[in-house]
């Protein structure tokens, strides 16, 4: 049965209320509990997918060569420069002296040469291998540079280098790096209380310790949206990041907290299983893309937080073109090309929704849609660890499901062999690899866009929309990411006034 929608006004404290609460925990200077809505199956972003891994580790267990910004642009990190040559496909890093490992172990090109191979190795599961296996070589050339040749041209070659998947890892202890991560960022692991939270704790041996001003820092684990807004009202969390909307009017009137609108690079989609009938008809795709309404969708999951999109591509990125128009909402048509290919309603498919308030909100709305088209979604709410083995993992076993990819730059996930949607389009290939190769951004941005307009034809996923995040805190806490390109929580930005 879908799950029933709460009314959250009924069950939180009201203005007066709050009113009456302590103030917001602030748990001294130097330490800051933040909240999020899922755990982390694991603490190795180099092989799990879950983006809640970057989300805890990124910058403040483990480093990059790059860094992107809150801005999306790349600056250096575990790399102090780095030369590109004219055909663009040999890079050279010069790596930062005197740089180690929480385990004592110096960070060097052989680590780095370790650490690029090692995601490329043949029992890899990074998920960003492909960016990897595109590297011709890599040669440690002396102790602090770095010689990357990469098979062919790739102009988000330096921002996918500041993604979680690309941390630079220690030979010794890279095997136990899911359970105990050892890097060179700032921070280490101090606990995991599965279920509930993990702590952080400064790493006093960090290069630059002396400027961290959060000592310690707790990431506690809500994926209930009321229980999110009450522990935001309550003073147990410091800052949340990416938290639920549905608290959005109460977070602004009170005057404890600051409340910031993030921009973002996500595409929220429903995924299609294109191996399976009749899901491997385009006309099907085609009807559930078109009996759905994306506004509604964005109110029911979003709460009005979200900017409808056809394809997966959303407008703050370069190149992007309208494609909402291909498969506009049109339940009429829907039903049309059902009969055209061929279906008897009712047709059942089954719906996964994964635990994050939109996919188990916007299943509601999605359920009610198809529903008026003849399709009956069988619901299985699932949680985050059997949604990442049944459905992105190799079983693939799933019809439809709700789930929003994060990546900026993830166009190359419909050229990737047995990825869990199960396309694969020569034609699409063809064009990924001349948007790689385009020789001017001119050119690049014309091959987006017929790139997006391509997988909207082919209505490969029932596009919803991009979603714009909320992030609330006490007003006093400082260096919150405005905008979010991607998605991490750099604990050595934040700081208490």
């Amino acid at each position: 049965m879908p799950m029933k929608r709460r009314h959250f006004a009924l069950s939180l404290p009201t203005l007066a209320a709050a009113a009456q609460l302590p103030a917001l925990a602030q748990s001294g200077k130097s330490s800051m509990v933040l909240g999020m809505a899922l755990e982390p199956p694991g603490l190795d972003p180099t092989t799990g997918a879950a983006a809640a891994i970057a989300e805890v580790v990124q910058d403040n267990v483990f480093e990059t060569l790059t860094k992107i910004n809150a801005d999306g642009s790349v600056t250096p990190l575990l790399a102090e420069r780095w030369e590109v040559s004219p055909d663009l496909r040999t890079i050279t890093f010069y790596l930062r002296k005197g740089v180690k490992f929480s385990n004592g172990e110096p960070f060097n090109a052989q680590t780095v040469k370790f650490s690029f191979e090692r995601a490329a190795g043949e029992k890899s599961t990074n998920k960003d291998k492909r960016t990897f296996t595109a590297m011709d070589s890599v040669s440690a050339v002396d102790e602090h540079t770095v010689v990357v040749i990469n098979k062919e041209p790739d102009p988000d070659f330096l921002f996918y280098l500041g993604q979680a998947t690309a941390s630079i890892v220690e030979p010794k202890s890279a095997e136990g790096n899911n359970a105990k991560p050892t890097g060179t960022g700032p921070y280490l692991l101090d606990s995991w209380a599965k279920g509930s939270s993990i702590t952080l704790k400064a790493w006093p041996g960090y290069r630059n310790a002396g400027a961290i001003k959060i000592k310690r820092a707790t990431f506690r684990f809500i994926s209930d949206p009321a229980a999110q807004v009450a522990a935001v009202l309550s003073g147990d969390i410091d800052a949340f990041p990416r938290v639920t909307p549905r608290g959005l009017a109460q977070f602004r009137r009170d005057p404890r907290l600051q409340t910031l609108i993030c921009g973002s690079r996500a595409k929220t989609i429903l995924a299609m299983n294109n191996a399976k009938k009749p899901l491997n008809d385009v006309r099907v795709r085609r009807a559930i893309s078109m009996a759905i309404d994306r506004k509604a969708v964005i109110a029911g999951a979003g709460d009005g937080l979200g900017v409808p999109i056809g394809s997966h591509y959303v407008p703050s990125a370069p190149g992007y073109i309208d494609t909402t128009g291909i498969n506009p909402y049109d339940p009429e048509k829907a039903k049309a090309l059902l009969k055209e290919a061929g279906i008897t309603t009712p047709l059942e498919l089954s719906l996964v929704l994964p635990p994050p308030p939109y996919a188990r909100q916007g299943g509601e709305v999605i359920v009610s849609e198809l529903a008026k088209i003849g399709i009956t979604c069988k619901v299985q709410n699932v949680e985050w660890a059997q949604w990442l083995a049944n459905v992105y993992g190799g079983a693939h076993n799933y019809d439809l499901t709700i789930i929003s990819h994060v990546e900026p730059f993830d166009l190359g996930n419909f050229a990737k062999p047995g990825y869990y949607w199960g396309y694969h389009n020569p034609k699409f290939d063809e064009l990924f690899a001349r948007i790689k190769n385009s020789p001017t951004e001119a050119e690049r941005n014309k091959l987006l866009g017929e790139a997006q307009t391509l997988l909207a034809q082919d209505a490969v996923l029932a596009w919803l929309y991009a979603p714009q995040w909320v992030t609330v805190a006490n007003k006093r806490v400082h260096g919150l990411w405005k905008d979010m390109p991607i998605f991490v929580n750099d604990l050595s930005a934040l700081s208490w006034s």
